[in-house]
């Protein structure tokens, strides 16, 4: 018995065991799409030659046939569904395709359902990738990767807006919106989007371009299925928005439409004038070239009715990824399992011949999608390898562009390398950055022919001019104002305005709107608020430039400067006694002082012993001494000079004398000329700390400045309108119901002071502000009108265009109390340089004086010791006395001295 029952369970295990190491004998795998479709026809004959190739090479699935079940989705999502429960019929371990992103949200949850990998080729929807879709595989690149692409192809040529033209479902619509991601992170943006139904109705198209015309941007990315009539682009043409001006991006539709095109259907080309677009990079390898020269030859015997596109490659390498992905997961687990679920025993559905009873579980298609995610080899597409989001890791894209009758590439893109003209492959082995200076394409030809980048935009036409703001003002309209006869406006800022348009290499239709009652000054805020609201395009006239403005719309080059500045009541000051003694300072008088002395002194010195009139007494050297350096401020001296050394001395005093003289008159000149102001208010912070009442402006930053950043109380800013309101305010002061100063922008306080002259400016600016113009943002004309100012003030214009509104009757020169009270003296500091070189000069000149004398003493007193008659001085003779003889010496006349030496030369000659 024992026996009996181990030779039982001997038999029981080995029956088991060859069956469960039984391989299959085939293999169903599904495939739903369009068979008559552009990607589908090439995707067609490249899974046929695939899965021949497949079943024919010993190395993969050896033992075991794999079979591809094909079912036609015709552009359906319903029949393209009812296409996926047929093969799921079959009991297939995976399902190739489908190629449209919208037919993949409804097969991908089925799949789901069943667990059955679904791994496409062609939908490049990004959404697929989510976490909904856990058996969902893309084995072409994804939509993400290509709007990365053309994001920065639009920031590559400096364009900011752009126009989308979209097929309204799931590709369409997800494409858009990661091209928007992409953008925002660039601060560029899709200002209008035109939303197509997917029969691209001819009407449609034409209607919503013909709107699209006059929008500002003319930089279209078109992004629709492959399109054989290329409908968009033939009504564009008619429209006449081909032509120069405008921009086509296009994603790698169009690269699939014409590479599928034969050559007699090519002359749709003319249409397509200076497109520029995306195709999905293949690389050069020995693969590819064999498998393209298979194709070409396919088609020559009549076996493949289209040429081959891109799809063509990554549909091939889609069948041999799921085929080697079988055979590792056949290897591992011998046999493919499937199960039948108790939620889908359903009976058989009659009229569409579905029989879902029979849809059963693959047991191991959890592991099998592990597997095909695994997948790293090289197919005729390149390399295969899919990323963490179960996309294909990318490529990159070829830059293509339409010219004439062909499609020329221009350069290459990918994600770590940005563009170039050398293909990715090659320069992620050099390990280039993509953020590298060298980015460049090739040249391209933009619609109208030209190779020049178009501006991508136009500011306005005659038929929807810009609308631009300006303030009604009611008081200093001399900057701004509509007038109330002709209703014209004019000022200041509008000449600006208008002189900056002619430095515009365009034209710029516009048309001005007041904004304000003319009664009184508007709410600039609120003015500069209407363009963030789209009331205005933007606004001109005294805007100043400040934070809270800037955050909702873009400002122009400041043109005026604005800063805050205090206007006060003044006072003349007296006239003073000693006022001729404030052009120098203390130091510079005693300098200048002891320069008169030291040069009488040197001049002395040198001219002692050759000049009689420096000898005589010591009370008329002594006077002598100090009236000859005085006496040269006013006339030639009396006594005239006969030494070299002097004369050199003398020519350096002079300049230094004429350069100090000079000065003094002038400084004098305008302490005595000048009006002198004074104001008890000093500045910002005496102003803040006294608690009198502040005037302002109506509808200046003034206002928000004080109360939010200074913390002036509410109660102490007065509301003044016009600049009469400032006088009489001023006027009557804080005391008598007025203000004790206004606080105002430079430019209105400079035109008030022009007529009043009873005030000045006090302290210094602050709250450094300009003035410019707002537009909205990223409005392309802001940057161009800040080179038109640039410009303006390049070439003078700005301070004419001022000096015509504001110097008819003299320019207003600014007043403070503080310069102006105490003018700038003339300090030391400004002329060391000149006291400086005079002093070298004159210590040279006494040593060289210094050293002749010790020379002439010396050979002196050789001379009387050659002397027979003389004798040098007796030994033991104290140095004192030796000191007190070379003065007594150098004290002599020059001819005494010349008579000393004769003596010395002849002894015995009395005479």
């Amino acid at each position: 018995m024992k026996k009996f029952m181990v030779f039982h369970l001997v038999t029981w295990i080995w029956v088991c065991g060859v069956a469960h190491s039984r391989i299959p004998s085939s293999v169903n795998i599904g495939a739903v799409f369009t068979f008559d479709s552009v990607i589908g026809r090439v995707a067609k004959e490249a899974m046929q030659m695939a899965l021949s190739d497949v079943n024919a090479d010993p190395t993969v699935l050896n033992g075991t046939k794999l079979h591809l079940i094909m079912k036609d989705a015709a552009c359906n999502a319903f029949l393209g569904a009812i296409g996926a429960f047929q093969v799921l019929e079959k009991g297939v371990a995976a399902i190739i395709g489908p190629q449209s992103s919208a037919l993949a949200h409804t097969i991908s949850q089925i799949a789901d359902a069943l667990q059955i990998p679904l791994v496409s080729y062609a939908a490049t929807d990004p959404t697929l990738s989510s976490l909904q879709f856990p058996y969902f595989i893309r084995t072409t690149q994804s939509d993400l990767a290509q709007m990365t692409a053309i994001a920065d192809l639009i920031d590559f040529n400096g364009w900011k807006e752009v126009i989308a033209v979209f097929l309204d479902d799931d590709y369409g619509r997800n494409g858009i919106s990661a091209l928007i991601d992409e953008l925002e992170k660039r601060r560029l943006k899709v200002s209008h989007k035109l939303r197509l139904s997917i029969k691209l109705d001819l009407d449609e198209i034409t209607n919503l371009l013909n709107q699209s015309k006059v929008f500002g941007p003319r930089v279209y990315v078109v992004h629709v299925n492959p399109d054989p009539r290329l409908r968009i682009f033939s009504i564009a043409h008619k429209l006449q928005m081909m032509a120069q001006d405008y921009v086509w991006l296009v994603t790698d539709w169009l690269s699939a439409t014409l590479d599928s095109l034969s050559p007699l259907n090519q002359t749709s080309f003319s249409v397509l004038q200076g497109v520029v677009g995306l195709r999905q990079h293949i690389p050069d390898s020995r693969k590819k070239t064999d498998f393209v020269s298979r194709w070409i030859k396919t088609q020559k015997e009549g076996l493949a009715n289209t040429t081959l596109t891109t799809y063509g490659f990554h549909a091939y390498d889609t069948v041999w990824a799921v085929a080697r992905s079988i055979d590792k997961f056949i290897k591992l687990h011998n046999n493919i399992t499937f199960l039948l679920h108790d939620n889908y025993k359903v009976s058989h559905t009659d009229g569409i011949g579905i029989q879902l009873n029979k849809l059963k579980i693959f047991a191991g298609g959890s592991n099998l999608v592990e597997i095909l995610l695994q997948s790293n080899f090289t197919g005729v597409s390149g390399e295969l390898q899919f990323n963490s989001d179960r996309n294909l890791v990318s490529h990159g894209y070829d830059i293509i562009n339409v010219k004439q009758t062909a499609i020329t590439r221009v350069g290459f893109w990918s994600n770590y390398s940005g563009f170039s003209v050398v293909p990715p492959e090659a320069l992620k082995k050099r390990k280039r950055n993509r953020f590298s200076k060298d980015q460049k394409l090739g040249n391209i030809t933009w619609p109208g022919g030209k190779t020049e980048r178009p501006r991508g935009w136009v500011i306005a036409d005659n038929t929807k001019p810009l609308r631009i703001g300006v303030p009604k003002r009611a008081s200093f309209v001399e900057f701004v104002t509509e007038l109330q006869d002709s209703h014209q406006i004019e000022g200041y800022c509008i000449d600006v305005f208008k002189k900056s348009l002619e430095f515009i290499p365009y034209e710029v239709p516009y048309v001005f709107k007041p904004f304000g009652n003319g009664k009184e000054n508007p709410n600039y805020d609120a003015l500069v608020k209407m363009i963030a609201e789209n009331v205005y395009d933007a606004v001109v006239g005294d805007i100043a430039i400040v934070t809270n403005r800037t955050r909702i719309v873009d400002f122009s080059q400041p043109f005026a400067s604005s800063s805050l500045v205090i206007v006060a009541p003044i006072n003349r000051a007296k006239s003073n006694a000693w006022v001729f003694l404030q052009p120098f300072s203390a130091d510079m008088w005693c300098a200048t002082a002891a320069s008169f002395i030291v040069v009488g002194v040197v001049i002395w010195i040198l001219e002692h012993r050759v000049n009689k009139d420096f000898r005589g007494p010591p009370k008329k050297q002594i006077v002598t001494m100090l009236m000859f350096s005085l006496s040269t401020l006013f006339k030639k001296n009396q006594e005239d000079t006969i030494s070299s050394l002097s004369k050199m001395v003398m020519i350096v005093w002079l300049f230094l004398l004429m350069v100090i003289t000079a000065s003094y008159t002038a400084s004098l000149t305008s302490i005595l000329t000048v009006e002198q102001l004074s104001s008890p208010i000093t500045g910002i912070d005496s102003l803040i700390a006294s608690n009198w009442r502040i005037g302002y402006q109506v509808g200046s930053f003034a206002y928000s400045y004080m109360v939010e950043n200074l913390y002036i109380p509410k109660s102490r800013l007065i509301s003044l309108g016009s600049p009469e309101e400032y006088a009489s305010a001023l006027q009557k002061g804080p005391s008598g119901g007025g203000v004790a100063a206004i606080i105002d922008e430079l430019p209105y306080v400079e035109l008030f002071l022009s007529k009043e002259t009873d005030y000045g400016m006090i302290g210094q600016p602050f709250a450094r502000s300009s003035w410019g113009f707002a537009f909205q943002r990223d409005s392309p004309l802001a940057f161009d009108m800040s080179t038109a100012i640039l410009k303006l003030s390049e070439h003078g214009d700005l301070h004419r265009i001022h000096d015509k509104w504001f110097c008819k009757l003299g320019c207003p020169g600014e007043r403070t109390s503080n310069s102006m009270a105490k003018p700038d003296q003339l300090h030391l500091v400004s002329f060391w340089g000149l006291y400086l070189s005079c002093g070298v000069v004159s210590l040279s000149a006494l040593l060289v004086f210094l050293l002749r004398m010790i020379r002439q003493y010396a050979l002196f007193k050789q001379k009387q010791k050659d002397s027979a008659s003389s004798s040098s001085e007796p030994p033991g003779i104290h140095c004192s006395q030796v000191v007190v003889n070379f003065f007594n010496f150098i004290d002599e006349k020059e001819e005494a001295i010349k008579k000393m030496f004769t003596q010395c030369e002849n002894p015995h000659n009395p005479n």
